[in-house]
């Protein structure tokens, strides 16, 4: 079909054209309010400048089709493949996008306000300055995009995909990223007063400049700014007070499964805190205790290592690394076995475990880690 007999037909009050072949056509201008051009193909068409409000377009091929200025308000679009396709300062606000591909779109500027993305893929689209005030954008995959500057004002971003995304300068107060993944996502310059980060990973996370008064930090904790000598009665966040520790099991199949209660690789951020090798001595009596007894040795040494992770606002929870020092590798068993109380194999930190000729004092077992928080 070419664009003068849909127009013609069109015009006559004819409004559904499902599956029609209008790949290429330039459409720009052209006003096709509630038209339904389901499963339709408009992959690389020109409708720039058009009117398509309330327009069916469910499971229709958009492919590299130009949206610029067109508006789309309160159209649907479920399982369209938008694919590559570029919407400067388009409209499509309170418009159905379930399902739909958006993979490497360039939408800049584009009003999105009220739209629906449930399940909807995004990843490497350029959504810079684009309208998302209040959207939801739960379980979504959003990994690369550019949301540089855009205002996604009380928006949900539940459990969504994020690493490496661009939020540049993004307005996010009261957004939510409850259990998002945020990995090596850019956040410098936000605006994230009042956000929710609750559970989410933010390991390699960039917040510089970000203004996160009132944020709900992944650990539950409410960020509180610091007073700023600069201007006496202001507050500005420093990026030095703002430490997150994040901690994520690494596991491959390309690598031998663990044997005990550690793990292949624990990938973490934070404040590092580096514990010295603790061994079996009673800080009451500064003198080394069960002397034949391995298991017991062990506990004493677990006891010292809590303690000064306690000391360093820290908990076993927060151990990424340790090294087990043996005097005699048959003692490993007995060892393993206090160890393992410790550190539940699902979430226990990374660990080496190597005998030695001799240990200070004549000690048994040796064992130092490091802690993350």
């Amino acid at each position: 079909m070419d664009v003068e007999e849909l127009l013609e037909q069109y015009a006559e009050g004819q409004r559904n054209f499902e599956q029609v072949n209008l790949r290429g056509l330039d459409l720009k201008s052209v006003d096709l309010s509630e038209i339904n051009l389901r499963h339709a193909n408009l992959s690389g068409a020109d409708l720039s400048d058009a009117i398509l409000i309330q327009a069916n377009l469910n499971s229709t091929v958009l492919c590299r089709a130009d949206f610029s200025s067109t508006n789309l308000s309160g159209a649907s679009l479920s399982g369209a493949n938008f694919s590559q396709a570029s919407g400067y300062q388009a409209n499509l606000s309170r418009t159905n996008l379930n399902s739909a591909n958006l993979t490497s779109v360039n939408f800049a500027e584009t009003d999105f306000t009220q739209a629906d993305f449930t399940n909807a893929s995004l990843q490497n689209a350029n959504l810079q300055k684009a309208k998302l005030r209040g959207v939801s954008l739960e379980k979504c995959n959003l990994s690369g995009v550019n949301f540089a500057s855009a205002n996604l004002i009380g928006a949900y971003l539940g459990h969504a995909n994020l690493s490496k995304a661009v939020l540049q300068g993004a307005n996010l107060e009261r957004t939510s990223f409850v259990n998002a993944n945020l990995m090596m996502a850019n956040f410098d310059g936000a605006n994230l007063k009042k956000a929710n980060l609750t559970g989410a990973n933010i390991y390699g996370a960039s917040f510089k400049d970000a203004d996160l008064t009132d944020a709900i930090m992944p650990d539950g904790e409410v960020y509180k700014p610091i007073a700023c000598e600069v201007e006496v009665g202001k507050q500005k966040a420093s990026w030095e007070k703002v430490v997150f520790m994040t901690r994520q099991v690494i596991r491959t199949d390309n690598a031998p499964e663990p044997v005990g209660p550690y793990n292949q690789a624990i990938a973490a951020s934070g404040q590092m805190v580096f514990v010295a090798g603790q061994i079996a001595i009673d800080p009451r009596i500064g003198q080394v205790v069960y002397t034949d007894d391995v298991k017991k040795q062990t506990e004493q040494v677990m006891a010292n290592l809590e303690a000064i992770l306690t000391a360093a606002g820290a908990t076993f929870a927060n151990v990424v690394k340790t090294t087990v020092f043996l005097a005699d590798m048959n003692d490993f068993a007995a060892v393993n076995a206090i160890y393992a109380k410790y550190f539940p194999e699902d979430t226990a930190p990374a660990r080496a475990c190597v005998e030695v000729s001799r240990l200070p004092k004549d000690v048994l077992v040796e064992i130092d880690c490091i802690a993350v928080i």
